[in-house]
């Protein structure tokens, strides 16, 4: 298979392209990992492969509305 059919299969699929995809398994790995333990944030980000924790809780914050420290938090409120 060429690699535009199974990018136009997987989005057919998923509705979001593999790399999308795969961001989303991290960040949502990442929060998994950052509500049931205590490790530091920038831990949490090294964890699933981002290489700055900057751009890490950007893209957490574009994901999940709120930084990585308040998801935390709001997580250990309830």
């Amino acid at each position: 298979m060429s690699h535009s059919a199974f990018f136009e299969q997987f989005k057919a699929v998923t509705g979001t392209s593999p790399l999308q995809y795969q961001k989303d398994l991290r960040l949502l790995k990442a929060r998994n990992d950052l509500r049931t333990s205590r490790a530091k944030v920038s831990e949490g980000a090294f964890a699933v492969d981002y290489e700055s924790s900057a751009q890490f809780s950007r893209e957490y914050s574009r994901k999940f509305g709120k930084s990585p420290r308040q998801g935390r938090a709001l997580s250990r409120a309830k």
